[in-house]
């Protein structure tokens, strides 16, 4: 007769038995400024995560985040703030470049917020597409691009996964949109980030998912973002860093892939970035 006593009790349960020895798992976030409730977005994912019993940590580094206090130079976890049991924050604008090493690498910067939260078990690193590729060096990770539904943000969001395909070599993605789920024009969206990833950069974009910020905060998850926030903890390969921190430096730019045939689609602006 089959033993079940082991079993996974639920779908979160083999997640939750991981993270019991594991060590911190990293999900970059790339800012978006023409992304209108990004915070809600951010939000939304500390939520999924904390329905998983995970602590999250939001490091944000974002263009428009709060500037970092004067005591993080010399004691940098007394600048992280509790907000919840299951979400800590910490105000970083600017704070990966104080860890630029000689070769252009903020690698050491995911050491020290480690070193100063050891409770978390998820950190949410929001910053722009230029400071993720000094910072996730060598890493396995998938970055969560932002926007809605105004072109500006979604041609903002491909110039982000161009940057990071070209300077970090990273080539999956999420996608989260600031929308109501039911909007059909959400998945034309997506479909045409996926396009283009693909046939310009070959990248892909493994899931999307919606969250609209008019909901309130007590409103139920979707199952997509559920399934993303799994999908985002098992990419993050703890300890992934190829190199240490110290030696670490960013790849260079490879030349972008030219598409075969055909145009991009209508809504997205390949411009260089």
């Amino acid at each position: 007769m089959r033993d079940f006593s082991n079993a996974p009790k639920d779908q979160a349960d083999g997640l939750r038995r991981l993270f019991a020895t594991a060590r911190v798992r990293v999900v970059p976030v790339v800012s978006n400024p023409h992304v209108v409730g990004s915070g809600a977005l951010l939000e939304g994912m500390c939520a999924a995560f904390g329905e998983l019993g995970l602590h999250t940590l939001v490091v944000d580094a974002g263009e428009q985040a709060s500037a970092p206090s004067d005591l993080a130079a010399v004691d940098l976890a007394a600048c992280v703030e509790p907000l919840s049991a299951k979400v800590s924050f910490l105000a970083a604008r600017g704070l990966p470049l104080r860890y630029i090493n000689a070769n252009g690498s903020a690698a050491q910067f995911l050491e020290a917020v480690t070193d100063a939260a050891p409770f978390a078990d998820v950190i949410l690193l929001h910053a722009s597409a230029a400071e993720l590729s000094r910072v996730l060096v060598s890493r396995e990770v998938r970055p969560v691009l932002l926007a809605d539904t105004d072109v500006q943000s979604v041609t903002y969001a491909y110039a982000g996964m161009k940057w990071l395909t070209q300077r970090a070599g990273l080539m999956v993605y999420s996608l989260l949109l600031a929308c109501n789920p039911q909007l059909r024009l959400a998945e034309r969206i997506a479909q045409q980030l996926s396009s283009c990833g693909d046939g310009f950069l070959g990248a892909v974009l493994r899931e999307w998912a919606c969250l609209d910020p008019r909901q309130p905060v007590t409103a139920p998850l979707t199952h997509e973002m559920r399934h993303m926030a799994r999908e985002l903890l098992l990419a993050s390969v703890p300890g992934a860093a190829l190199d240490s921190a110290a030696d670490a430096m960013p790849l260079r730019p490879r030349p972008m892939w030219q598409p075969k045939a055909g145009r991009a689609p209508q809504g997205v602006t390949l411009a260089a970035h």
